[in-house]
């Protein structure tokens, strides 16, 4: 990180590649406050994360258990005009299936497929693995056969 400064200082400005791939290492180093504090800062660098720096960011706070961050997030990711992808919303799906959060996954679910995206591999292994655990009540199973 301080390397990264220095070169800031020094006049060199990187791009939002450079941004994405940096905010990606601090959350999966577990520097989630690192990484937090250099995504809120894109307004004064005159950047507008994208929907590769929504999804980091996303899934970085959902692997540190934040998952009302993260929604707060993905709601303010459209609310600034930049539409969540499929990855995206898988991303926050299972971020939500593996705190046993089901009610909110099936919401963001519903949500996401009326959005026309469908779940990949990793969300289906996640609720298969629910159900098959009956860790989904009945409600649950009937809109999860919808999906599927």
């Amino acid at each position: 990180m301080t390397l990264f400064q220095d070169k800031e200082e020094c006049g060199l400005h990187p791009d939002i590649v450079v941004y994405n791939i940096l905010i990606d290492g601090l959350c999966r180093a577990g520097c989630i406050k690192d990484a937090r504090e250099l995504f809120y800062s894109f307004p004064s660098k005159r950047f507008q994360p994208n929907v590769f720096t929504y999804s980091i960011m996303i899934n970085g706070l959902c692997k540190e258990g934040l998952l009302s961050e993260a929604n707060m997030l993905l709601k303010k990711m459209e609310g600034s005009g930049c539409s969540p992808d499929g990855c995206t919303y898988n991303i926050i799906v299972q971020g939500f299936l593996r705190k046993n959060e089901t009610l909110m996954a099936m919401q963001l679910l519903q949500e996401m497929v009326e959005k026309g995206f469908s779940a990949n591999l990793g969300t289906v292994s996640l609720l298969l693995d629910l159900s098959s655990n009956s860790g989904l009540d009945q409600s649950v199973l009937e809109m999860l056969n919808k999906f599927l």
